[in-house]
């Protein structure tokens, strides 16, 4: 639009996450190597760098290793290295361990550490600053710009100082284009202009759908006598019952232990809440153990890639592409992402940087696929991508007995000859005169806790008077269809209390209450019709996750 300014760069990124800055950064780097100069801008729509960023985390550091090779000399902060990792399944009255024995070796974690991932981005974008990288945190990229061929020409920042029914305010500021030869669109998973894009450029043509876990999480101060720094606990089994996931336990440094429960988003069941069986498997006397004396400190929450290697999209199209999580590089079984997300930035900073040389814009990088796709990233995933959709399919005990044999065939280089298709997460959902309803109990206070607590731990904050940014397609879709149909599911599976129904005049209506959304993206997922569609409020708003 002609009354917004804009400003031109080689190459534009969307998103200051691990795999954003990872491209920023090597694009730097080369040109320092090659004697060229190079203009990167990175655009965050938190209000800080590391601000959105929610993971365990266990970080593999290969990835690290591959970047910023003297990461130790820099201090980087990945925490401590993990000296006990555990495997239980848990049952309504007890608890055993896997045996090590039984686990492929690569997931054993050795070699790893245990840390905040919103920290470790931090640095990274420190790092990136270093070089030159110009980074504009609380600008959210609320557009995307095309030439006159199709091209993607860049984004364009949402105006900040609009009212909720769209009128200017005093302090109404108009957003900026920013034009570059290539963009990078970083957002994580399930971005809203990564969505969009997926259908312009038909990115899902030749692979499955993505689905999902919802990742919820908790920090806490644990007593010295209680804190063993280094120790990690995955579980599965209880409590869930109707559908698949498990928990994650670890002891951090200076005294913190980060725990959460993922749960597979293709639940039928609509009455069950994510957000409850979190509260209610921190109640089992193995977990509780953990954490005993403790303080919560901290919560937040943020939906997984959980497709592997049959869901990766076409990661290039012209003017752009997708890298990190956007894409979907998570190995599931591994629970780690950031590594393969960082490499996945390297190769598309290595075919932005030799196209730029030659002198391109707005093409496709064809060298990049190429490269994730002969990298060990593909290695990695090709040799998990039965594990996920297996346990979707024969359950958590069958399901995973599967997938440890494909996976330890695969280690020892037999590769099984099919792959195994994903049904997307909002499909798998069943009406409500199907199912049992689910009775969760009361939070204690002291393990256990409400939503609206939660939230504000997670220091989530939006300018009220702003256009919701959780748009219904339909208006009427809510009561005619979700409500009559399958009693509100977006009631429970929300874990910020976005969503209510309530009785005006005698009637029920959905209340949004857009403040209290963490940016997880279940909504947008899980909606039965897909009628809910999220797209990015005034820049600086969300969480603001410290440690996390």
């Amino acid at each position: 639009m002609s009354d917004r300014e804009s400003m031109d760069y080689d190459v534009v990124v969307v998103g200051a996450g691990p795999a954003g800055l990872a491209a920023a950064i090597r694009l730097k780097q080369l040109a320092a190597e090659k004697g060229r100069e190079i203009t990167v801008c990175v655009l965050e729509k938190g209000g800080e760098v590391g601000a959105h960023i929610l993971s365990g985390a266990v970080i593999d550091p290969k990835g690290l290793d591959e970047l910023i090779p003297d990461w130790k000399d820099k201090a980087a902060p990945v925490g401590v290295p993990v000296t006990d990792n555990q495997h239980w399944v848990l049952t309504a009255k007890g608890k055993y361990a896997i045996p090590h024995i039984l686990m492929p070796p690569f997931l054993n974690n050795k070699g790893t550490y245990t840390c905040s991932l919103g920290n470790l981005t931090r640095w990274l974008g420190s790092q990136a600053e270093e070089l030159g990288v110009e980074i504009f945190p609380g600008f959210a990229a609320a557009e995307i710009l095309f030439h006159d061929d199709g091209s993607v020409k860049g984004v364009a920042t949402g105006d900040m100082g609009v009212a909720r029914d769209g009128s200017f305010k005093p302090d109404h500021q108009r957003g900026m284009e920013l034009h570059a030869r290539y963009t990078f669109f970083a957002e994580g998973a399930r971005g809203h202009l990564t969505k969009r894009l997926t259908e312009i450029f038909d990115l899902r043509k030749d692979s499955g759908p993505q689905v999902y876990g919802l990742g919820i999480k908790e920090l806490w101060d644990v007593p010295e006598g209680v804190h063993k720094p280094g120790r990690v606990i995955h579980s599965q089994g209880w409590p869930l019952e109707d559908a698949w996931g498990g928990g994650f336990l670890y002891h951090q440094e200076n005294g913190q232990v980060a725990l959460g429960f993922v749960t597979a988003l293709d639940y039928q069941n609509p009455y069950l809440s994510p957000y409850e069986e979190f509260q209610r498997w921190k109640t089992h006397p193995a977990i509780a153990a953990e954490i005993a004396g403790g303080k919560r400190v901290s919560y937040g929450a943020r939906a997984i890639n959980e497709g592997g290697w049959q869901s990766v999209p076409k990661l290039a199209f012209p003017g752009g592409a997708l890298v990190g999580c956007a894409a979907g590089f998570v190995n599931v079984p591994r629970i780690k992402g950031s590594h393969t997300a960082i490499k996945s930035g390297m190769l598309a900073a290595e075919a932005a940087f030799d196209a730029i040389a030659a002198d391109r814009r707005s093409d496709t990088l064809d060298a990049y696929e190429p490269a994730v796709r002969s990298s060990w990233i593909a290695k990695e995933l090709k040799l998990v991508r039965n594990a996920e959709p297996a346990v979707a399919r024969w359950g958590g005990t069958w399901g995973t007995l599967y997938a440890g044999i494909d996976m330890w065939l695969g280690q020892i280089g037999i590769s099984l000859p099919w792959t195994f298709k994903h049904h997307a997460d909002h499909e798998r959902i069943r009406r409500k005169d199907q199912v049992k309803p689910i009775t969760y109990p009361k939070p204690d206070g002291k393990l256990s806790f409400d939503r609206l607590s939660s939230v504000f731990i997670s220091n989530t904050n939006h300018v009220e008077d702003q256009p919701v940014h959780l748009t219904l397609k339909d208006a009427e879709i809510p009561i005619s269809v979700n409500l009559a149909l399958y009693d509100s599911p977006e009631q429970r599976y929300c874990p910020a209390g976005v969503y209510e129904i309530v009785e005006e005049a005698g009637s029920p209506r959905l209340q949004i209450n857009a403040q209290n959304c963490v940016h997880c993206k279940t909504c947008d997922i899980k909606d039965p019709t897909q009628n809910i569609n999220w797209v990015v409020p005034e820049g600086g708003g969300g969480p603001n996750y410290p440690n996390m």
